[in-house]
């Protein structure tokens, strides 16, 4: 038996404009950031590795399987990052000592200097896009 379908809400010109700017901003970041990850020696994809491995929540240590979810991507291909940044020098494995079957994931001080580098210059970044994002998720402005 199929469920009645719920009413969506009216949809109006401003939320079309609003939604379209706001991929269109994101969008514009993410080519910032592919140009400046290429200007690095990096992929775009390594470069997400190494600031999901920085960055992750609570600062603990990653996993390969940590990894994988946090960029959307299966464990394999995770995998396959984490061997090809090993042979870059940017990522080292530890053996977790609780759990030997478990494989903790660093980044070396040559990919940290890269990631603060790529940081600052994506920070700056997104102050400048800033005040355009604040306004469209604004919705009081309608």
């Amino acid at each position: 038996m199929t469920q009645p379908k719920t009413p969506r809400p009216a949809i109006r010109q401003s939320d079309y404009q609003r939604l379209s700017e706001f991929r269109y901003l994101i969008r514009r970041f993410l080519e910032f950031s592919q140009v400046q990850a290429e200007d690095a020696g990096l992929t775009p994809r390594q470069h997400q590795a190494l600031l999901a491995i920085k960055g992750y929540p609570g600062g603990g240590p990653v996993t390969v399987g940590d990894l994988a979810e946090r960029l959307r991507i299966r464990h394999h291909s995770a995998v396959e990052l984490v061997n090809r940044l090993g042979e870059a020098g940017l990522v080292a494995r530890d053996q977790d000592k609780d759990d030997h079957r478990r494989v903790l994931l660093r980044l070396t001080e040559r990919a940290d200097d890269c990631l603060a580098d790529l940081s600052a210059a994506h920070l700056d970044e997104l102050s400048r896009i800033e005040p355009m994002l604040r306004r469209l998720l604004d919705r009081s402005q309608d």
